[in-house]
């Protein structure tokens, strides 16, 4: 194996880190985007019925808020039901197909409703607080 010129390696090295941190910034970028394309899919799509951010409420009394659902299911989870189609027990609710980037866009969207420690959203008033 031959070793690498000191002259050499500190520029490479540092190329390789300004790579990392703005691959890295990239896709913190692309995050922020799908989250954002994912909440106008479901603010299109679904926010006629059930409750798409933190702190709204519910519209018809049978949709569950989604920072509800994504503490009942994995996001990453229902990356199936929605390219199949997502059916639910209650009649009045239309089938949605999302393609493959609408899907990636609603996740990326789902998971940023996931509750932290540091800033879980208050229970909403039409859910019943967990006692325990």
């Amino acid at each position: 194996m031959t070793k690498m010129p000191r002259s050499l390696a500190v520029p490479v090295i540092s190329a390789i880190a300004i790579a990392c941190v703005t691959t890295l910034a990239h896709a913190a970028g692309n995050d922020e985007e799908a989250i954002e394309r994912g909440h106008e899919l479901l603010k299109a799509n679904c926010s006629r019925c059930h409750a798409i951010t933190k702190d709204d409420s519910s519209k018809h009394e049978e949709a569950p808020p989604f920072r509800v659902v994504v503490t009942r299911y994995p996001p990453e989870d229902l990356a199936e039901s929605l390219a199949e189609g997502i059916v639910s027990g209650h009649p009045d609710m239309p089938e949605f197909v999302f393609q493959p980037a609408e899907i990636e866009a609603i996740l990326a969207y789902l998971g940023s409703l996931r509750p932290g420690e540091e800033n879980a959203p208050p229970p909403a008033p039409d859910v019943p607080e967990k006692k325990g």
